[in-house]
């Protein structure tokens, strides 16, 4: 893993992308997909590294939110009750690399709008999350947060706030502890089907952690960093290219 090209660029820019990921409560897992695919590491790797790393910076990042009073019990329960089981069904397919490559492309669409602010506009009147919407939504989210890689955060976290259910930061704190447990999960599915992770990963992991931890300290405060999420979505974006391209 760690013998592609530019492979220290590669560790310089992971923390920065935890940095931001976290500051927003999420674990970074399309940040991180992307990232890799730019840098061309190999497909089986990727899924498992990703969702390694979304434990460790998602956790830390819900750490601090949580500790800020922004968690929402309910609106937690009500998606994850679905999402875990069918993150770990996920975790354990297998699909074609081409047609991997076209749905991580799409999903890292929804990333890009969030790191431009597209779903960060808040509104007064707040909505009660129904038990059947969570149900419905958490477990679409789920299946294919395993089956990509990802902890669902991304989505999650735009649909709270387009419906009402919740504000930024609370969106944010139940948007991490949602991508932890389907994180968990679909490593699981990914591990009970043969998947191994390379213990490089766990290298990646401590990197990460130092740009996951001041993100969610800063983020559950008050944090401003216009320019660095633009950096980041334009990053985001040449992954997408690449993604459909190849």
């Amino acid at each position: 893993m760690l013998s592609v090209d530019y492979i220290y660029v590669f560790l310089l820019v992971l923390p920065v992308i935890a940095f931001l990921y976290s500051s927003v409560g999420h674990g970074g897992a399309s940040g991180y997909l992307a990232l890799m695919a730019l840098f061309s590491f190999p497909p089986e790797t990727m899924k498992p590294t990703a969702l390694l790393l979304n434990l460790f910076v998602a956790g830390i990042s819900f750490y601090y939110y949580f500790k800020e009073g922004f968690f929402n019990k309910k609106l937690f329960l009500s998606c994850a009750v679905s999402s875990i089981p069918l993150a770990f069904l996920g975790g354990t397919l297998e699909i074609n690399a081409s047609l991997y490559k076209k749905i991580l492309a799409v999903l890292l669409v929804f990333a890009i709008l969030k790191m431009l602010n597209v779903f960060g506009k808040e509104k007064d009147q707040i909505k009660e999350l129904k038990i059947w919407q969570g149900v419905i939504i958490g477990g679409v989210i789920g299946f294919f947060s395993g089956l990509i890689g990802i902890g669902g955060g991304i989505i999650l976290t735009p649909i709270i706030l387009l419906m009402n259910w919740g504000r930024m930061k609370e969106a944010a704190a139940v948007s991490a502890l949602f991508i932890w447990v389907n994180s968990a999960s679909g490593l699981l599915g990914q591990l009970s089907s043969g998947v191994v992770l390379e213990k490089e990963s766990f290298l990646l992991v401590f990197i990460a952690l130092i740009g996951g931890a001041l993100g969610g300290y800063y983020g559950s405060r008050k944090l401003n960093n216009t320019i660095l999420r633009y950096v980041l979505a334009f990053v985001l974006f040449i992954a997408c290219v690449k993604l459909v391209l190849t």
